[in-house]
């Protein structure tokens, strides 16, 4: 018998829903939806169900009471006395009525029950607690019994839950696949909802498998949706199941064995029926076989034992061959091998000769010469002493013959057994051609300018899209704009912080430089150029529109718009776009109406997006890809590039989708600059190299250039001519040729052209910053000697 306990459970009633919003409120925010809107990563569940109370609701308000044992097993609904009692009356009619059918008395007890329950939700709920039964049978209020655990037992003990299943899940033994469509996988013992785990995509779980070391001993736990990681006793235990071995590892398997059954085998007899008579009369069949051995055995087809035996002792002894075939015979298959003739000695000469002439007959000098080299013969002129005969009789016999002989076979044997052709290649066929750099003139040679004026380092650069003005930020904490023609500086507006980054705006219809300045982002009009446009461009950062989109907290809380302060709107501010965390990098848009902001420690907040005509602001990505260095727009397509620690992503910002993800295989991205047809994309890294992407080509780099000698911090195409720049930590602005051509089958021809190295080294810093006249074939560079140059 297991013990019943009382478990009383009380139902919330419904709150009163808020009012929804109108048809029109939401048709005019969908009116005011942009372009630009918030890129979601393929797969992301766009709910998000943490954190929200998720409560039972019902029409009755009376408390309702549960039967279960001690382990928590649902036992049945407890009724009162008087519902008891109605019970009896009605088993006592039902026994009377027994031939009525099982499918009739399962019918009465489930309308019964349902009765029940309908009287108990039409009760109304007593506050006032009762004293006695009577009195709760009076106001219909049912008893809460709660019989304590007793906690010396555990709690599963006498439990017929299987030991797989989680004890925080009620589901019980269920497909697990019912709840697939469903935000919950079960409910807890409290009938509460457990709700399913965010899930990343694919590239989270690939960045968690290069990332977590504990990846590959991590799996989902079904019933919860939770991951466990598996302790090293579990991968043991499976590892043991895996290879047929027995889970227990105390297990002996080797224990002494006991002998069941004897090992002494008896020899009976399996049966005791005499020899036929025909098995003593030899066989027909048999003395055939053997006349076919013995005919075999004869004509040489088959050998005997000892003759195999003897063939075997003959080819494990030494073998003896003519190394050179063609010494004693003609050699065979002469058109298919290529033939290799032995080395020949020479002729003798003569000095060699029995009978030499007078000139070559040593006098008493060269034979103290001779003699003298006896330790050393291999200095000598002649291995031998010519001597002189009368006849060939008198000649006595050669005492170095054997040697002769020893060295002939030697040379034999270390000459090479066939022909290798040499091969002559030129040293003009390994190198590219490429073309002279006087035929890709113009590019800048020389340095023209240098604008001096900071004090300390600086960091960015930009040129007016006129191309008439220049604008530069550095760590002095001011903003300096200059006159490019003279090298004249026009204006210093002070900021409260490092001046990271400055961006001009490219639309020549406004007047606008964005300066990043520790966590705010400055819009100011530089009050240079035309008056007309300075006045048009004030008139445009003088109001903010009005708009009726409500913020969410998520924005509010990450950016802030608002006008400058008084002091500030003399110096030039317009906006101040205030960030909660510092920002590193700035960009514009072609059109000049949007411009992105970067904060590395910003995590899933890093990269906002920014509209000038409705001074509002996006946040792209609602989870974090890595530590976001850059970003970039597009020239033609409304795609926006996204450059982590180490690759790159591309997002569709009208399909909400990303494109590609481009590998860099590099430690550490620095920079990067798209080509104005927006096809190629070049990168800069810190680890000393520059990477060519062809967009169209493939996700990994087409060119990796190794041109400096230090980290490279930035790099930079022309808008109009085939010319890109790279700036490095040694010192150096290297100028190169980039040719892209509208033929998809011919490659971009890439060619150094110019090392330009003016700059002076301060702290391990070279040139911070590189970018182009939107004209003419100049380079600007900013380095750590706190000076700007130009190069034409």
């Amino acid at each position: 018998m297991t013990k019943k306990r009382t478990v009383k459970r009380k139902v919330k009633e419904p709150e009163p829903t808020k009012e929804q919003p109108s048809v029109s409120e939401q048709s005019e925010n969908e009116e005011d939806e942009d372009l630009l809107q918030a890129v979601k990563d393929p797969g992301e569940d766009t709910t998000d169900d943490e954190g929200i109370d998720q409560e039972y609701q019902s029409d009755s308000s009376e408390d309702l009471e549960f039967e279960s044992d001690e382990e928590g097993n649902y036992l049945g609904r407890k009724v009162s006395k008087e519902a008891e009692e109605g019970e009896d009356d009605q088993d006592e009619d039902d026994d009377e009525d027994e031939d009525e059918g099982e499918d009739e008395d399962d019918d009465s007890d489930d309308d019964s029950e349902e009765s029940d329950a309908d009287d108990a939700s039409a009760t109304p709920k007593d506050d006032q607690p009762s004293s006695s039964k009577a009195a709760a049978a009076q106001t219909k209020e049912p008893i809460i019994q709660i019989i304590p655990r007793d906690p010396s037992k555990p709690e599963y003990e006498e439990s017929d839950t299987s030991d797989e299943e989680d004890i925080r899940n009620t589901v019980g033994n269920i497909p697990m696949h019912w709840y697939d469509e469903y935000k919950h996988i079960g409910y807890d013992w409290d009938a509460k909802k457990i709700i399913k785990p965010p899930k990343g995509d694919q590239i989270d779980d690939f960045l968690r498998k290069i990332e977590d070391p504990n990846f590959w001993r991590t799996v989902k736990d079904p019933m919860t949706g939770q991951e466990v990681l598996l302790t090293d006793e579990d991968i043991a235990l499976i590892k043991r199941v895996n290879s047929s071995r027995i889970p227990n590892p105390e297990h002996d398997e080797y224990a002494p064995w006991i002998e069941w059954f004897t090992s002494e085998v008896e020899k009976m007899p399996i049966k005791n029926v005499p020899d036929h008579k025909r098995s003593f009369l030899p066989s027909v069949s048999e003395k055939k076989k053997v006349s076919r051995m013995v005919h075999a055995l004869k004509m040489g087809w088959m050998k005997t034992t000892e003759e195999v035996e003897r063939e075997k002792q003959q080819k494990r002894g030494p073998k003896f061959y003519m190394l050179w075939e063609t010494d004693t015979g003609r050699e065979h298959m002469r058109r298919i091998h290529d033939p290799v003739s032995a080395p020949k000695r020479d002729l003798p000469g003569h000095a060699e000769s029995y009978n030499p002439p007078p000139e070559y007959l040593f006098d008493e000098k060269e034979t103290k010469e001779w003699l003298k080299l006896k330790d050393e013969p291999h200095k000598r002129k002649l291995h031998f002493m010519p001597q002189k005969y009368k006849s060939l009789r008198a000649v006595p016999a050669y005492s170095r013959y054997l040697r002769e002989r020893f060295l002939r076979c030697l040379d034999l044997y270390l000459c090479p057994r066939a022909k290798r052709v040499k091969l002559n290649i030129d040293a003009e066929y390994l190198i590219p051609k490429l073309p002279s750099p006087r035929d890709l003139q113009p590019f800048p040679t020389v340095e023209s300018l240098v604008y001096r004026g900071h004090t300390d380092l600086v960091r960015s650069v930009s040129v007016e899209p006129k191309g008439e003005y220049l604008v530069s930020g550095s760590d002095d904490k001011t903003v300096k704009i200059w006159e490019i023609a003279t090298g004249r500086c026009i204006r210093t507006i002070e900021t409260n912080d490092v001046v990271r980054c400055v961006a001009w705006c490219p639309n020549a219809k406004l007047s606008i430089i964005a300066v990043a300045t520790g966590s705010r982002l400055l819009l100011i009009n530089p009050k240079v150029g035309d008056k007309l446009l300075i006045k048009k461009t004030d008139d445009l950062l003088a109001e903010s529109p009005n708009l009726d989109i409500i913020e969410s907290e998520r924005i509010k809380t990450a950016v802030q718009w608002s006008n400058a302060e008084p002091d500030e709107q003399e110096k030039g501010v317009r906006v101040v776009i205030t960030h909660f965390k510092p920002i590193r990098q700035v960009t514009w848009h072609g059109r000049g109406d949007y411009l992105a902001t970067v904060m590395p420690e910003g995590a899933n907040r890093s990269a906002l997006i920014h509209q000038l005509s409705k001074r509002r602001s996006q946040i792209p990505f609602s989870k974090s890809k890595g530590l976001i260095q850059c970003v970039l727009f597009h020239p033609v397509k409304p795609c926006f590039f996204v450059a982590t620690q180490h690759n790159i992503r591309i997002y569709d910002l009208v399909k909400q989708e990303l494109i590609k993800k481009l590998l860099t295989n590099s430690k550490w991205i620095s920079g990067m600059s798209i080509h104005p047809k927006g096809d190629n994309l070049l990168v800069s890294t810190y680890d000393k190299k520059m990477l060519w992407f062809d967009l169209d080509l493939s996700t990994k780099p087409y060119q990796t250039m190794r041109l400096h000698r230090n980290a490279v911090r930035s790099v930079a195409f022309h808008l109009r001519y085939p010319l890109f720049a790279s700036g490095s930590d040694d010192q150096a602005v290297i100028v190169s040729h980039g040719m892209v051509y509208n033929d998809l089958l011919q490659n971009p021809l890439i060619v150094p052209l110019k090392k330009l190295q003016t700059h002076e080294k301060r702290d391990e810093f070279g040139v911070l910053d590189v970018t182009w006249h939107p004209v003419q074939p100049w380079v600007f560079s900013t380095g750590a000697d706190c000076t700007i140059r130009l190069y034409t």
